[in-house]
């Protein structure tokens, strides 16, 4: 989905939280472009969350995922201190994308246990953008009276109980705030020599 700067122009709460979105990922696509599989799995520490083989995944709170590729999921509060992979990122991105649509304009019933992950980069990056191209062409399709509607996301219970746009800011954070990881990680990496 191109990034329609008309938006930039209208003043509206749905406006402002799809054009953040749209010129957030636009940013982020265009950052990943050229994304190797060597630079992909790379791990900036010994030992980083990424994205394996079920087989050969390290131990984890639980590893997300439905096939052969999936997730080392940290503990739930975080402790543990280690770094994370570009894999690892854009999976998660992948994920949280997931989950929100579908509880929110999908059927309701999967959650990122249910994704399939990739196994290398350019399809890492293939699945973020029809997760996030679906997020915002379903934000495009609602009315501007929406982005206040309570419990249009039903993903958590934060969710089903704040003004839908809350939710888009929420996501949108998680866009810019693991992008910023993403081109941090990329920096390193070409510098690492």
């Amino acid at each position: 989905m191109d990034f329609d700067w008309t938006m930039l122009q209208r003043p509206t709460a749905m406006a402002m939280v799809r054009s953040q979105l749209g010129f957030s990922w636009l940013v982020l696509s265009g950052a990943l472009d050229d994304l190797s599989d060597e630079e992909w799995a790379w791990e900036p520490a010994p030992g980083a969350w990424s994205v394996r083989r079920r087989d050969g995944a390290q131990p984890a709170d639980h590893l997300v995922g439905a096939g052969e590729w999936v997730m080392e999921w940290p503990p739930d509060d975080g402790s543990d201190g280690r770094t994370r992979t570009i894999a690892w990122l854009i999976a998660h991105l992948t994920e949280a994308f997931f989950e929100r649509y579908e509880h929110t304009f999908g059927g309701h019933e999967k959650r990122r246990d249910s994704v399939d992950f990739a196994s290398n980069a350019q399809d890492a990056v293939a699945a973020l953008t029809r997760q996030i191209d679906a997020w915002q062409q379903a934000i495009a399709d609602l009315d501007e009276e929406q982005v206040f509607t309570v419990g249009l996301s039903q993903a958590t219970e934060i969710d089903q109980a704040a003004p839908f746009g809350h939710l888009v800011l929420h996501m949108n954070r998680e866009l810019i705030a693991h992008g910023a990881e993403i081109s941090v990680l990329r920096d390193l990496y070409r510098a690492r020599s």
